[in-house]
């Protein structure tokens, strides 16, 4: 009986080591296609950092994400300004929050493409 419970939580653990590798890859391939270093994936804090300046946002934003509760509103904004970065509208915004391990891969490994800051094309030089 106690290796049966055993292989349940070895198989649980599994699954959700398998989720996790998932979306550390799929935000990797998510912050480079924003033109951003991948591995900034991995270190803590700065990849909330280089995530505001995906999204268009000053660093100090970052300050943000340590209050309760207006860390939640920054939290769902930022997700909806990545959203927009990538040209999606606000359904997808809903299943990023909601359904991140389908739809964090979908924006990642699929044929979005970085538009800009909360979809706002960087402006350059203009041809006269």
């Amino acid at each position: 009986m106690e290796n049966y419970l055993g292989m349940d939580y070895f198989v649980i653990i599994l699954i959700f080591g398998a989720l996790a590798v998932l979306q550390i890859v799929a935000n990797w391939r998510i912050y480079e296609k924003a033109g951003q270093p991948g591995w900034a994936v991995l270190i803590p804090f700065y990849n909330f950092y280089v995530l505001l300046k995906i999204v268009g946002k000053p660093g100090w934003w970052l300050i943000w994400y340590f209050i309760p509760i207006a860390n939640l509103v920054v939290v769902i904004w930022t997700t909806n300004l990545l959203s927009k970065s990538f040209g999606k509208d606000v359904g997808f915004t809903l299943g990023l929050i909601f359904l991140s391990f389908i739809f964090y891969p979908i924006l990642g490994f699929g044929n979005a493409e970085y538009q800009g800051a909360a979809g706002k094309p960087k402006v350059t030089e203009i041809n006269v």
